[in-house]
């Protein structure tokens, strides 16, 4: 059972009433789970909601010849609500790309939240349409931009979105992102060599640093 759940920062959990705060603390379970570890696996049931408390994780989904990473999550955010509330089977998998703790809340409970709780339900849903319109951004602007607009695009959204830090390390190999950013392995290794000959990022194995945001940011609007 996951300790002080009544107390902690679940996404809308201040929505609950005190005595549905006092069954969500008996209905969770606390896991943490090492880089590289499956959290939930495409194709398997849905028994429970993922809440991610704390790390980095990707969404990603089985096509023709390989897994397509969806999204990038950080925490606080839930994993697979569309997926988990929408089927009985998760249609996509969750894997840890840090150290990631995970809380596990009951479905059944969770959706006897959603039917009980106006409040409660009208925040998911608000976080559901945040997250698609989010996505529908990203796959519009990816579709119509070439390699290096999408590099740059990419390389913008960890910086602003999960780093909050022109320095970071890059969370995906570059199997990964060649894979997010609907591109080849060797296309990615020369794109980003090339952004580090011109000055604009300098890369020392993962650890990336952004040394020249407005051009890349001319970049990826010019796709």
């Amino acid at each position: 059972m996951a300790q002080g759940c009544k107390f902690c920062s679940v996404y809308a959990t201040e929505f609950l009433t005190s005595n549905e705060k006092e069954t969500l603390e008996h209905s969770c379970a606390h896991i943490k789970f090492k880089k590289g570890e499956v959290i939930f696996r495409e194709g398997t049931l849905a028994t429970n909601i993922a809440y991610l408390k704390s790390g980095l994780v990707k969404l990603h989904m089985k096509g023709p010849s390989s897994d397509k990473i969806l999204r990038l999550m950080k925490a606080p955010s839930y994993l697979g609500l569309p997926t988990t509330i929408g089927d009985k089977v998760n249609n996509y998998s969750a894997t840890a790309l840090t150290e990631t703790e995970i809380c596990f809340i009951s479905l059944d409970i969770f959706r006897k939240f959603i039917n009980e709780n106006g409040s409660f339900a009208y925040e998911i849903i608000i976080d559901l349409c945040r997250n698609e319109l989010a996505d529908y951004q990203r796959y519009a602007n990816m579709s119509q931009k070439q390699l290096p607009g999408r590099m740059a695009e990419i390389l913008l959204c960890m910086s602003h979105e999960l780093y909050k830090s022109n320095k970071f390390e890059l969370p995906l190999n570059n199997n990964e992102l060649s894979d997010f950013i609907s591109s080849s392995r060797e296309s990615v290794s020369r794109q980003l060599s090339d952004f580090s000959k011109e000055g604009i990022i300098s890369l020392n194995k993962r650890e990336l640093t952004i040394l020249n945001e407005e051009m890349l940011k001319k970049i990826s609007l010019k796709g």
